[in-house]
């Protein structure tokens, strides 16, 4: 099969679908890989050693979308990759389709065989290539907050840490997944005050377990939430509900009861965001105020650390990759039942109930759908 990974044209965002292992081990396996030239060089990965692996260079975008058999990105299609979108093609990417209604409708008009990264399940129920994002963008998003409380950018100017003698800074985290637990991570190593509130009991059992006295564990009510807000000094948007839009648990008079100049780092935006108030942003332009509240909605927060981002993500979704390459999208899906989640789209039928859900589709079952197929 032909193997192809473009540029990526998200503003700021410097990851790359392949490392130059992952093209190695594409061609390893008798594929032909395609690198659009300067692709990786925002991740620290230039021409030459894509082809010290065997790749080949191409001059451009249409060399390789026009070519290749399966587009391995990172971040989803923009609009004016659009037109590049063709039946015989399988897109394998991060796609969150049910925030971008324009997309999904694109892909099921071309045709295409859309893999989403994101809602690919593990053997033991995980989120195998989503989780290395959730880690990076967990971990980014306490670093984040912590540097638009800073005065110089509008926030309340108060270090997380404290100081002796002076209160710290209190840190709510809205969910325990995995975006949540590695921002609690770097919020408990800074020193902050930290809450968590998820709705999983068992959830908040093993956090409290792991960060014992350290933190704050509160089962996730309107009442608790906005108890919660109205002490924050940073909130952290950590919601998932894989394949399906966030849950709205901050709303908008919510702002009303928080402290001037507090943040909100909404993780969850891509998503389509776990506050009412959110609409993505870029590392170009990352804040905006509402009512005095800062929000931090950037939609790709782990292209700021390419080279890590790239590396972790090319770990977590090269082993689907090669299965999709070897055996097309019917019989690789059909012979991992996780793969099959991860099918968003195929031959212009949604086969993601909660894609579908989102924008009033007709669901397929992509099992019985490919079961035809094969």
């Amino acid at each position: 099969m032909i193997v192809g990974s473009p540029k990526e044209i998200k503003n700021n965002e410097y990851r790359i679908g392949l490392t130059p292992g992952a093209a190695n081990a594409y061609v390893q396996a008798g594929h032909t890989v395609l690198i659009e030239t300067g692709a990786g060089l925002g991740a620290g990965f230039p021409d030459k050693e894509y082809t010290a692996v065997g790749a080949q260079i191409v001059p451009d975008a249409p060399s390789v979308w026009n070519q290749a058999e399966l587009i391995v990105k990172v971040k989803e299609p923009l609009e004016s990759e659009y037109p590049y979108f063709r039946k015989d093609m399988i897109l394998y990417t991060y796609l969150h389709l049910a925030a971008v209604e324009p997309l999904t409708h694109a892909l099921l008009k071309a045709g295409v065989k859309a893999v989403a990264y994101e809602t690919i399940v593990g053997p033991d129920g995980s989120l195998p290539c989503l989780a290395p994002m959730s880690e990076i963008a967990g971990r980014m998003s306490v670093q984040e907050g912590a540097k638009y409380l800073e005065k110089t950018y509008g926030g309340r100017g108060v270090l997380l840490g404290g100081v002796p003698g002076v209160e710290r800074g209190n840190v709510v985290i809205l969910g325990g997944g995995n975006v949540g637990t590695n921002a609690c991570k770097i919020a408990v190593g800074m020193g902050a005050n930290v809450t968590v509130l998820d709705v999983n009991l068992r959830r908040l059992a093993y956090l409290d377990d792991i960060f014992p006295r350290q933190i704050t564990t509160l089962y996730s009510t309107r009442d608790n939430v906005r108890k919660a807000l109205s002490q924050a000094d940073l909130v952290v948007g950590a919601v998932l509900l894989p394949g399906r839009s966030a849950p709205k648990l901050i709303k908008k008079e919510d702002l009303s009861i928080m402290k001037p100049g507090a943040v909100i780092a909404d993780v969850a935006v891509d998503q389509g965001g776990c506050a009412e108030t959110s609409r993505p942003t870029t590392h170009a332009d990352p804040i905006y105020q509402i009512n005095g509240i800062i929000h931090y909605c950037v939609a790709n927060i782990p292209g700021a650390v390419a080279r890590t981002s790239t590396q972790a993500l090319s770990n977590a979704t090269l082993p689907y990759g090669l299965r999709l390459a070897k055996l097309g999208a019917e019989e690789a899906c059909m012979a991992d039942s996780g793969l099959m989640e991860g099918l968003n789209c195929y031959n212009g039928k949604c086969t993601c109930i909660g894609v579908a859900e989102a924008f009033g589709l007709e669901y397929t079952n992509p099992t019985e759908l490919l079961g035809r197929c094969v």
